[in-house]
């Protein structure tokens, strides 16, 4: 239902962008105003903002409208996993010894997921992101993750995490590429493993088998915004993903949004930020991560 001049109204498509149905919603407002009386100039008055409340309420985006579910990804097999540790110029965020670089993300305390055997854990008990306490702007990113042997759940409720190249707020807020199970696991293409999450699907899908470890490599150029906040230009991003080619210099759309068409924020310099996600799957892990300015 939907709200017109105090009247509660059907909002489904069948009813609302029927004009024979706004003509007779018309009629009954101006009647309810008038007393009963027919007024032709009342009427044609009433009719248009009928329709265009309607139209809007009806027109609310939801989360399946930014759903891509073809082409899928052309499974490869990468190449043998090779260890990259950092180079002399990286700044380490995560060696496999503490968080000493990382916050929660909504307030800002100490990050609270587990660390051990060289790796660290979601902690989806806490149901808190995590971000660098330092800020970036262009950047090259390393960082191993995995989906746990154990995984459980489907589609997006497999193993579901991000790393969001620009945190620009609580919660998702930013420009995420996607993590997930990508083994034999139907979703939605532009929010698979690889992906710009609700942007663009990848070249192909190389993810390795469920308590295997993963990497992304990632060169990320940040939007730039002139004085009124508009876009000067915007962020891109190159990704491979076990090796593999999977996003070529993309030009982003905007933030990464669950609901609705992405948009730009103004923002200067932003944490890298890693995603609790609220699926009832096993926390995935990380280990090797560091980023060169």
């Amino acid at each position: 239902m939907f709200d017109f001049q105090g009247r509660q109204l059907p909002e489904t498509l069948a009813e609302v962008l029927d004009p024979r149905h706004a003509v007779l919603l018309a009629w009954d407002l101006q009647n309810d105003q008038a007393g009963g009386a027919f007024n032709k100039a009342s009427l044609v008055e009433t009719v248009p903002p009928v329709l265009a409340a309607a139209t809007a309420a009806a027109r609310r985006p939801v989360a399946a409208d930014t759903e891509v579910w073809e082409p899928v990804p052309k499974k490869v097999t990468p190449g043998a996993f090779v260890a990259a540790p950092p180079p002399s110029d990286a700044i380490v965020l995560f060696d496999g010894k503490n968080l000493d670089e990382w916050v929660a993300t909504q307030d800002k305390k100490p990050a609270a997921w587990t660390v051990a055997d060289g790796i660290v854990t979601v902690n989806k008990a806490v149901r808190s992101n995590i971000e660098t306490k330092r800020s970036f702007k262009d950047y090259q990113l390393h960082l191993e993750w995995r989906i746990p042997a154990n995984i459980t759940g489907e589609g997006q409720s497999r193993g579901n995490s991000g790393v969001f190249l620009a945190s620009t707020g609580n919660g998702d807020a930013g420009y995420e590429i996607q993590i997930l199970d990508a083994n034999d696991n139907k979703t939605y293409v532009n929010g698979m493993a690889g992906s710009i999450y609700k942007q663009f699907i990848p070249l192909v899908n190389p993810t390795r088998p469920v308590g295997e470890w993963n990497s992304y490599d990632i060169a990320w150029t940040a939007p730039r915004f002139n004085d009124d906040g508009s876009v000067k230009s915007p962020a891109r991003v190159t990704v491979h993903f076990n090796g593999v080619l999977v996003q070529n210099n993309v030009e982003l759309k905007g933030e990464t949004l669950f609901v609705g068409p992405p948009v730009y924020k103004k923002y200067d310099t932003a944490p890298i930020k890693l995603q609790t996600h609220g699926d009832p799957s096993p926390g995935i892990s990380f280990r090797n991560i560091w980023v060169r300015e």
